[in-house]
């Protein structure tokens, strides 16, 4: 019979991403991620096998615990209207960053730059989290009250560039913009896509 697991392992890696998301992989020392995670060395070795297997089971938790619930709300169908779907999404993370408690930021951005270039299945996971939001933000598209008579090509461009703008108002944030910038990067996001009639073009394009 398997022995219990010593510790909350979904507390455990709360608390580890929170450093990794602070400090970066390399500078979140193993001593920091313990103490934080309130485990003994061996219990860590036993449940991650090592500091980089760790990592990965925290860019997870990120996953279900922040990227998920966001994609949630682009379908809910309390919101008839995609578009305010994605506005209120974008909003989110705007009102995150005024979050004292929250480290500045996002986690699946950090790790993109931080690890992602040298390691392979950071680079998946940060590739799969980032599909996810344009597949999200797509299905939103084709339930916007401008934007659903869209052609799936027209969409699926303007859903990369929402997430790019989703992502680069998640790194502004971590650089400390003021909060009035972010919001104007979120209208000027949203504002082509309200734009009456089948002419308005995705955001980031020009009309011809």
């Amino acid at each position: 019979m398997a022995r219990p697991r010593e510790f909350d392992i979904d507390a455990a890696l709360d608390a580890a991403m929170m450093v990794f998301w602070r400090k970066g992989y390399e500078n979140a020392a193993l001593p920091d991620l313990l103490d934080a995670m309130g485990i003994a060395r061996g219990s860590l070795y036993k449940a991650f096998d090592d500091k980089r297997t760790l990592y990965l089971a925290t860019l997870d938790r990120y996953e279900a615990r922040v990227v998920a619930p966001a994609l949630d709300s682009l379908s809910d169908p309390a919101e008839p209207d995609g578009v305010a779907r994605i506005q209120r999404m974008m909003q989110g993370a705007c009102a995150a960053a005024a979050c004292a408690d929250a480290p500045p930021g996002c986690f699946m951005c950090n790790a993109a730059v931080d690890r992602a270039p040298a390691d392979p299945e950071v680079r998946a996971r940060v590739d799969r989290m980032l599909q996810r939001i344009e597949d999200a933000i797509d299905a939103a598209l084709a339930e916007g009250a401008q934007t659903a008579g869209w052609t799936p090509e027209r969409r699926r461009e303007a859903a990369r560039l929402l997430t790019s703008a989703y992502v680069g108002l998640r790194v502004i944030a971590r650089a400390g913009r003021p909060a009035a910038m972010l919001e104007a990067i979120v209208g000027a996001a949203i504002s082509p896509l309200q734009a009456p009639g089948d002419g308005a073009a995705p955001p980031g394009t020009a009309s011809h």
